[in-house]
């Protein structure tokens, strides 16, 4: 008797002191917050990526983009300065931000690439399109446009449609290189197409009769036909296809662009964006 009970202490001495083993793995393991089925703890929140809003702010200049060379929008002065609808639209923005418009001149072919690599912004007349949306974000549309005719007021009547320009009689004239140049080659395929590479001059040569008709944005259209008494526009409030105008954003940079979006909202609201269209187009 003696003996069994010395081995039955023996054995409540050794299951207790399993007990006491597991209790204080256990307790460690609640201590490390990793018990099983036990959530695992929150990993710490990602840091927000940076904003091109954050820079402009800190270094207090906003880098704009434009090709200088689209009246109404951005022209190049011989003095070296820009100046257009979406150059004092740049001015507005950037006064905005707190911060100094500093001008980056590039071309169309290379507006892109020079946009993604030294600019916040580009301006000037910038179309939407698919193939800049792969590479850029877009602001919020600004004005809607489309291609239109510019002839002599007394011709009005006669070029009204695509069918009344696409004659072997009609001297269509065309600034080569862009949008203008692949319209007319077509729509206006029977015409006498023209290629005249000044843009500062071309339309003169309708109105010396050297040419009768070019189709452009409807929104240069009404800005030539100021600029050049004797030359109308033709329904630019109904041009033969739609287009619209924005601005170019880095691409993924959500905060910038709501803030862009915001200002030209507000803009648009406060008549501070039709003051500036009148005065280049009215």
């Amino acid at each position: 008797m003696k003996r069994t009970s010395v081995s039955l202490a023996a054995s409540i001495s050794a299951v207790a002191l399993a007990f006491a083993f597991v209790g204080a793995a256990q307790s460690q393991t609640i201590q490390a917050g990793t018990v099983s089925g036990a959530p695992p703890a929150p990993a710490p929140a990602a840091a927000a990526p940076a904003s091109r809003l954050d820079d402009i702010l800190a270094r207090r200049t906003l880098r704009v983009c434009t090709t200088g060379d689209y009246k109404p929008y951005s022209f190049l002065r011989p003095d070296g300065q820009f100046e257009g609808i979406d150059i004092d639209l740049a001015e507005s923005l950037a006064k905005s931000l707190g911060a100094k418009a500093e001008y980056v001149k590039t071309s169309w072919s290379n507006l892109m690439n020079d946009f993604i690599a030294k600019c916040d912004i580009a301006v000037g007349g910038v179309s939407t399109t698919l193939e800049r949306q792969k590479r850029a974000f877009f602001t919020a549309p600004y004005m809607e446009d489309g291609k239109t005719p510019i002839v002599r007021c007394d011709d009005v009547d006669k070029y009204q449609t695509v069918a009344q320009i696409d004659q072997p009689t009609v001297r269509t004239i065309v600034n080569p290189g862009g949008t203008n140049e692949r319209f007319a080659k077509q729509f206006f395929p029977h015409s006498q197409l023209i290629e005249y590479p000044d843009n500062v001059t071309i339309f003169k040569q309708i109105l010396d009769g050297k040419a009768d008709v070019m189709v452009t944005d409807a929104s240069e259209t009404l800005l030539q036909q100021k600029l050049n008494p004797g030359l109308c526009s033709v329904h630019p409030d109904k041009p033969f296809q739609f287009g619209e105008k924005a601005y170019l954003l880095p691409r993924g940079d959500v905060a910038f662009q709501e803030y862009v979006d915001q200002w030209l909202h507000l803009a648009r609201s406060s008549g501070e964006f039709q003051t500036v269209y009148d005065k280049w187009l009215k």
